[in-house]
């Protein structure tokens, strides 16, 4: 799964970020999780901005608002997928399904972005210079711990480390996965088309269209920003996120769609390996996400 978000991906990101919390998310931990939320969102934005006091309390007040929607509106809509998705786990499912499914999520993550916008637009409009060099730091920062992760090494090596990471996301649906089914995800990622220095690029383009962005919308402030957010910065924060959800790069999206595929792909031939006893695992961790769900949207 979404997210992007001060004007930018990353930081719409975090406001969506209880879309794929509860979704793929540890069951045992969700709720807490969803509860915590509104401290964990303030920190993550806190740590890209920096806020002021004044900014501090406009960001608390926002988030609440924005997770007191999300409760009521995006809530039942994933309960209800995750009824279905149990459904599907009994049964071999084919990529075009797991597709489907991954759109579903996609969409549920732009929802979320799109009901953002507004404030974080607000909150670009008030960023200093100060914070938006701290903003440029915290890039470089993340973009030194991609480089680590996927670029650096030999192929085996990140080949490995993309294959611990597959096998943990599985096992925390099915529980533990045969050797054979290992055998089957180091196959697919093997043949993946993911590219990490093409990822990469994207990634700076990303940051390069958020500095930019954020210029834009700091030349149409009302005042100190604290007003009404202006129409025209509006549209260029909405300008940004379309941009980050699908690049003017050439060939980019075409590439991004093939990641898709392959993923679906690779999720679906996995899952027509389970046994009885991973799809009834799946189920119940499908029913224990589907039960935190109807907790949260109880409380109020």
């Amino acid at each position: 799964m979404i997210d992007p978000k001060i004007i930018a991906r990353r930081i719409l990101l975090a406001l969506a970020l209880t879309t794929t919390l509860i979704v793929l998310g540890a069951c045992s931990t969700a709720r807490l999780a969803y509860n915590q939320a509104p401290n964990l969102l303030y920190w993550w934005l806190d740590g890209y901005m920096d806020f002021t006091s004044a900014q501090s309390s406009q960001a608390r007040q926002d988030i609440d608002a924005f997770l007191a929607w999300h409760r009521s509106t995006e809530l039942p809509t994933y309960a209800r997928q995750l009824q279905q998705w149990q459904a599907l786990a009994m049964q071999d499912i084919t990529p075009a399904q797991a597709c489907t499914q991954f759109e579903a999520v996609r969409a549920a993550v732009q929802r979320a972005s799109e009901r953002g916008l507004e404030p974080l637009t607000r909150l670009a409009q008030q960023l200093s210079p100060e914070q938006q060099a701290h903003l440029q730091r915290h890039q470089s920062k993340s973009n030194e711990s991609f480089e680590k992760d996927f670029v650096r090494g030999s192929p085996e090596q990140r080949l490995s480390q993309r294959l611990d990471k597959a096998v943990s996301r599985n096992e925390m649906l099915y529980g533990r996965l045969s050797p054979a089914q290992r055998e089957l995800l180091r196959a697919s990622l093997q043949q993946s088309p993911w590219d990490a220095q093409k990822t990469q690029q994207e990634r700076l383009r990303r940051q390069s269209d958020l500095l930019q962005t954020l210029q834009t919308v700091q030349t149409l402030r009302n005042g100190n920003g604290n007003g009404p957010v202006d129409a025209a910065a509006l549209t260029a924060t909405r300008g940004h996120l379309a941009r980050v959800l699908q690049s003017p790069t050439p060939g980019y999206s075409a590439y991004s769609q093939t990641q898709v595929q392959h993923g679906c792909t690779q999720f679906a031939a996995l899952h027509n390996t389970t046994t009885p006893e991973q799809r009834a695992n799946a189920v119940r961790v499908l029913k224990g996400y589907e039960d935190d769900l109807l907790a949260l949207m109880a409380q109020r």
